[in-house]
């Protein structure tokens, strides 16, 4: 049944499908298909439609009813995100110079080029974000522009760089000896040298240590961050500052886009070596100066460097293919190259052994040395600062000292005498003061070398100091009255075993030799037994020992002196301008009364402070006077002041008291105060002889350079910066101070007779130059060209090769030795010359070092830029975390708790 009925089924629906087929065609079923996909597609639609009217009627409904309002705000940045941007006006104004904007310009848009638009575009077309970070530039320098217009960059370029230069070569100064006072072999002494000079620079600064910033480069990219941030606080408007992503793109291309590269490049040894052979390329090198940096040099490195080079320069010699003439000049040079291979060589294997030789030990005990007669010795300024050393450990600076005051004594005796006879044929009677004078002044030598109270007294035959003694009482004084003492201690220093005998055998007489220069080649002949010395009593060229000028003073003791500041005005004497203070005078004696004024600078009291502070050492500690002012120093104000404090001074001077304790003042005091030009000088003979007893110092060493400044000098500005540089430079403190003053002295006159008084004057305007708009822009010129040549951003320099650098390095030794003159040798002696000379070279040489000086130079500026800012406080901060630091707290910490705990 079931059967059947499947068979009609399926009989019926064939049936259906012909009858189709035949009907409408065999096309017919896709037509069928299409409509009925047609069909359910339509009803989707309309569904999708219906839903979607339904839906958004019914959300907005529930918006109505259940949501808050929406913002103002949101409409309207709509509104203001479809319109079209309008251009942003950037006025190009900066400085207010066009030679410095115009470069300044092509700077700012090298930097947004090559740091920030070549990614920028990738991201957006819409350059108002560029157009705003460039305006937030220039505002800045506008500001910068106008801090540096209302700065005086005088003291800072004549006085903080200086002192920051010199306190920089002191601590590595001090670092070098403490590494040679530990004697042992470092494996690493290069590292070893800079752990050690940032210990130092922490004891010195005592606030501040830069180890972290300069040696690890982490730490200085977060140093110039910050810094970088807080010029932009100080610079940039509130707003702009406030836009986090504007301020830190300019902090990154500040600091590491423009700072950092210029950092490292200034901070890299090889581009100062380089510098430095630039700077004095005209200067051609010498060979005997090559050799002496080849036998002296301690660097292993430079050494197979320069052997390499003589080698490869030898077998290009020895390759080519010469006939006559010329074979004699290449056997020449071949036989140069082959001492130059032998010298490194020889050089090499002493290092490596660690058998460093001492040449002056290696000259004392050869025992063969030339011989310097006393004669020579005593009228060199090198030898007699070593001679005077073996004196004082001796005992025997009586008989030396008492030879150079009697040197001094007979000049100015004879100076006087001749200006007295002068005198006498213009008519002018004045013997008696000059003789009163002369009397007094050789009374004095007498007093402190020949009496019985003299201490230490010099040992001479009794019958001549009898004489002498007679002779002063009853007769007059004159050049020639201590010729036969003199002789004697003369004729006592070169025959008494004790002294120059014994001196030709100490080690201070191999030091003078390599001083002189002599260790080498002798340039002085004599016998072993000092046989051929002579007495030469005349005054010599090298030492110009004089006294004090002499002056009228009355020598009666009965005077009253009184004195005081009525007036001061400002004069003006062939364009040079200085204040002038009127002193008004009373001396009154037992017969009568005297008043009237003389006129004097504030230089005239320096010089008269120095004079008798030299001479009586006790006043030093008692008389201050006030101190000294460079520039801004003719203000109605600061005269005024001055003038109260002049006036103090005058009054403790010339207190009883004060002219009891020290009766020879007396004698400076009335020739300053006498109605005369005051001759200026400070007393030749106050500076070339020293005291017996020498002063002491705290302990300098272990503070800044600006703090031991001589007052002395401080007002002279090349020479404050010439003897603090050669204090450092030759190390001229841990010398004798006598030498000390000599070069002071030879400064002040070399000075003073190539510039006159009007050298402050020459150096203020060179600062002025210096900061003009075309030095300036010249400046940003060179940096332009530095970093962008041509406009295209500079790549960066491969390093040079090893032995070039230490090529480079010798080249640069050899010639800072070759310009040194011989004039600067004969003054502080030839091995202290090459010894500084390669000290500040040295120096140079570590790159941490280096990146140190930078950013004190760079702090000192911000300093000076920003007086009210509070950067030294903030630079102290931002060093804070410096390992040296923590530990030198650590340490004083410990050193202060049982202190605290006694109490």
């Amino acid at each position: 049944m079931l059967a059947e009925t499947s068979l009609s089924i399926w009989g019926w629906g064939s049936l259906g499908v012909v009858l189709f087929l035949i009907t409408f065609g065999p096309f017919a079923i896709f037509y069928f298909a299409f409509y009925i996909l047609c069909f359910v597609g339509g009803g989707f639609v309309v569904t999708l439609l219906f839903g979607k009217n339904n839906s958004e009627k019914y959300l907005e409904q529930c918006e109505h009813s259940f949501l808050p309002c929406t913002s103002v705000g949101i409409p309207k940045c709509i509104e203001e995100m479809k319109r079209e941007a309008r251009p942003i006006k950037i006025d190009r104004r900066l400085t207010g110079a066009n030679i410095i904007d115009e470069p300044l310009q092509q700077v700012i848009q090298f930097s947004l080029r090559d740091y920030v638009q070549y990614w920028y575009y990738t991201l957006s077309d819409d350059e108002s974000f560029l157009l705003e970070i460039r305006q937030a530039l220039q505002y800045a320098l506008v500001q910068f522009s106008a801090r540096s217009k209302e700065t005086d960059w005088q003291p800072y370029f004549t006085t903080r760089l200086v002192d920051d230069f010199g306190t920089h070569l002191r601590v590595f100064r001090k670092a070098q000896q403490r590494i040679a006072e530990k004697g042992d072999q470092m494996k690493d002494q290069a590292e070893e040298l800079v752990d050690t000079f940032f210990e130092v620079e922490v004891e010195m600064e005592k606030e501040v240590c830069r180890d972290l910033v300069c040696t690890s480069p982490k730490d200085e990219e977060g140093f110039l961050r910050d810094l970088c941030e807080v010029l932009l606080y100080i610079l940039l408007p509130p707003g702009d500052f406030q836009n986090k992503i504007m301020r830190y793109f300019v902090r990154e291309i500040l600091s590491r886009g423009i700072l950092l590269p210029l950092i490292n490049q200034l901070s890299d040894p090889d581009y100062i070596n380089q510098y430095v052979i630039w700077m004095i390329r005209d200067s051609n090198c010498n060979y005997e100066a090559f050799m002496n940096i080849i036998k002296l040099s301690d660097n292993i490195g430079e050494l197979e460097a320069v052997k390499d080079k003589a080698s490869e320069e030898l077998q290009y010699l020895r390759s080519l293919d010469t006939a006559g003439d010329d074979i004699n000049t290449i056997k020449n040079q071949i036989n140069s190259l082959l001492y130059v291979i032998k010298v490194c060589d020889s050089r090499i294997q002493r290092l490596q052994s660690g058998k460093e030789i001492d040449t002056v030990k290696l000259a004392a005990n050869f025992g063969k040395l030339c011989t310097v007669p006393l004669d020579h010795i005593l009228v060199d300024n090198v030898a007699l600062q070593f001679f005077m050393d073996y004196m004082q450990q001796t005992g025997g600076q009586a008989h030396l000292f008492f030879w150079m005051t009697v040197e001094g004594y007979r000049v100015t005796a004879q100076q006087q005498l001749e200006v007295l006879q002068s005198r006498q044929r213009d008519g002018k009677h004045q013997t008696n003061q000059t003789k009163g004078l002369l009397r007094a002044a050789a009374v004095g030598v007498y007093e402190q070398y020949l009496s019985e109270k003299a201490s230490p007294r010099v040992n001479i035959d009794d019958n001549l100091v009898a004489k002498l003694a007679e002779t002063l009482n009853h007769e007059d004084p004159t050049p020639e009255i201590f010729d036969d003492i003199q002789r004697k201690v003369y004729e006592l220093m070169l025959r008494d075993e004790r002294f120059y005998p014994s001196f030709k055998q100490n080690v201070l007489y191999v030091r003078m030799l390599a001083e002189l220069d002599m260790l080498k080649d002798p340039s002085f002949r004599g016998s072993d037994d000092g046989e051929g010395e002579s007495f030469n009593g005349s005054p010599t060229s090298s030492i110009n020992l004089s006294l004090d000028d002499l002056s009228n003073v009355p020598s009666d003791e009965t005077v009253q002196l009184h004195a005081y500041i009525s007036d001061t005005g400002v004069c003006n004497d062939h364009g040079k301008t200085y204040a002038l203070y009127a002193i008004t005078v009373h001396r009154r004696n037992a017969n009568s009364e005297e008043t009237w004024k003389t006129y004097r600078r504030y230089s005239d009291f320096h010089d008269f402070h120095m004079r008798i502070t030299e001479q009586f050492e006790n006043l030093a500690n008692i008389l201050k006077l006030p101190g000294k002012k460079t520039f801004n120093n003719m203000d109605r104000e600061f005269l005024e002041k001055r003038k109260k404090d002049l006036n103090a001074y005058l009054q403790l001077l010339l207190n009883p008291e004060m002219m009891k304790a020290s009766p020879a003042l007396a004698h400076y005091v009335y020739d300053f105060l006498e109605n005369k030009a005051y001759s200026k000088g400070k007393g030749d003979f106050a500076r070339k002889v020293p005291p017996l007893i020498q002063k002491t110092y705290s302990d300098p060493d272990h503070c800044r350079v600006a703090a031991t400044i001589d007052d002395s000098v401080d007002d002279n500005i090349p020479l404050r910066v010439m003897l603090l540089l050669m204090d450092e430079v030759f190390d001229l403190k841990e010398r004798n101070q006598w030498l000390r003053r000599n070069i002071k002295n030879l400064l002040q006159q070399l000075i003073r007779a190539t510039y006159g008084d009007t050298i402050n004057r020459k150096i203020v305007d060179h600062v002025d130059w210096m900061t003009s708009p075309e030095q300036v822009a010249d400046a940003v010129k060179r940096f332009r060209d530095a970093f962008w040549p041509n406009g295209i951003l500079a790549e960066t320099v491969p390093r040079r090769d090893k032995a070039i650098r230490m090529r480079t390095r010798v080249a640069g030794k050899t010639k800072l030795l070759e310009i040194m003159p011989d004039e600067l040798k004969h003054i502080i002696g030839a091995e202290t010359t090459r010894k500084g000379i390669l000290r500040v070279f040295e120096m140079f040489q570590h790159t941490q070092l280096n990146k140190r000086m930078v950013y004190v130079f760079l702090e000192r500026f911000l300093e000076t830029l920003f007086p009210q800012n509070k950067f030294h406080e903030l630079f102290n901060k931002l060093h804070s975390r410096s390992k040296q630091m923590q530990r030198y707290k650590q340490r004083l910490h410990s050193t202060q708790a049982p202190s605290l705990q006694k109490r």
